[in-house]
């Protein structure tokens, strides 16, 4: 049987909780007022009623507002089931159906010891959707900055083997257009991304040395674009070559979740899902060879068709999580929220999500 948790995010909680007691103060006020105005006429009682009755009228709109808002919420399901049936049975909740070719993006991970997503937990789903799974190179060295090196690295790690493997940048970049953004005018993938009906975005939720955590909005920002592409986001659509450093912040992460708002307007919202596997919570991401120990347990893995809705529960997942003081400490050290925060505010989705259990 589902065991169904609606999960308010936090800005929304504050903001029934304060239009809450302002409406009951108001409400206060004016039944004094009246009563004061009436007291040669009506008892002091009266007066208490009329409070009473007022501030039950605000807490039944207060109640009936956030039901509203959690009805309208997007679902996240949930399985602590971390394995290959786990993850085909989470897929199946969705009741996703692909109509054409299906890309399944994930990080093939940077050598020798990353914690990328094995091929023996993710080989049953890729198969059952006889997907391709693709990767752009990077833009910062390492061993998947160049696409014969990157292609030894999926071979070395498996990826191979249970499925055709496509470097969408090996031929060249596209450009598709962004609009309603602060920071990025386009897009910049790899050309092979325009091969592609259906997406599966695959992701390991961890910490990430530049954006705080990475989850579906990293994996499909940074991961589908080329790597100029990737020097375009990371630097708040300001250059497409050169370092991937940048001087602001809260801009950086903006662009990356612009970037990934500007895909899902090209390729159509109803041909994306995405998953996020929480096991092997390091502070460091896939892209780092060396990456810290977790302090973490795993916890599950969760998929929806909403990127900001998934990557917000997984975020609340840590916050309610033994061990989690580095990650914790790694996400708001460098403002990891904030990308969540703008990506609600362009539309891509929302932080109030509904969180469903399929576990039995």
């Amino acid at each position: 049987m589902k065991k169904s948790l609606r999960v308010i995010a936090a800005c929304l909680a504050i903001g029934l909780l304060l239009a809450g007691c302002a409406g009951s103060h108001t409400g206060t006020g004016t039944s004094t007022q009246s009563a004061g105005q009436q007291a040669d006429k009506e008892p002091a009682a009266a007066s208490v009623a009329v409070t009473k009755e007022s501030e039950a009228e605000v807490a039944a709109d207060t109640a009936e507002t956030a039901d509203a808002a959690a009805a309208e919420a997007p679902v996240v399901y949930f399985t602590s089931d971390i394995s290959a049936e786990g993850l085909v049975k989470i897929y199946d909740a969705l009741g996703w159906t692909p109509e054409g070719n299906v890309a399944v993006k994930i990080s093939t991970g940077e050598p020798p010891a990353s914690n990328y997503l094995r091929p023996e937990l993710i080989g049953d789903l890729v198969k059952k959707l006889d997907g391709t799974i693709v990767e752009c190179n990077t833009a910062y060295g390492g061993s998947r900055s160049g696409s014969a090196m990157h292609r030894q690295v999926a071979e070395d790690h498996g990826f191979t083997v249970i499925a055709d493997f496509d470097l969408m940048d090996e031929e060249g970049e596209a450009e598709w257009p962004m609009t309603g953004g602060t920071r990025l005018d386009r897009v910049i993938v790899g050309s092979h991304a325009e091969n592609y009906t259906d997406w599966v975005i695959l992701s390991h939720f961890k910490g990430h040395a530049m954006a705080g955590f990475g989850g579906a909005i990293k994996n499909v920002g940074i991961g589908i674009s080329s790597p100029s592409g990737k020097v375009y986001v990371h630097t708040a659509g300001t250059k497409t070559s050169g370092s991937i450093w940048y001087n602001d912040q809260d801009a950086w992460l903006e662009a990356l979740a612009e970037m990934v708002s500007g895909f899902s307007s090209h390729v159509g919202k109803d041909h994306i899902i995405y998953i996020n596997v929480m096991n092997r919570l390091s502070v460091d991401c896939d892209c780092d060879g060396h990456p810290a120990e977790p302090d973490i347990h795993d916890i599950g893995i969760l998929a929806s068709t909403d990127p900001v809705a998934l990557d917000q529960s997984c975020v609340d997942l840590v916050y309610q999580a033994e061990g989690n003081a580095s990650l914790v400490k790694r996400m708001e050290s460098l403002h990891g929220v904030h990308t969540l925060e703008h990506a609600e505010e362009i539309g891509l989705g929302s932080r109030t999500y509904e969180l469903v259990s399929i576990d039995d």
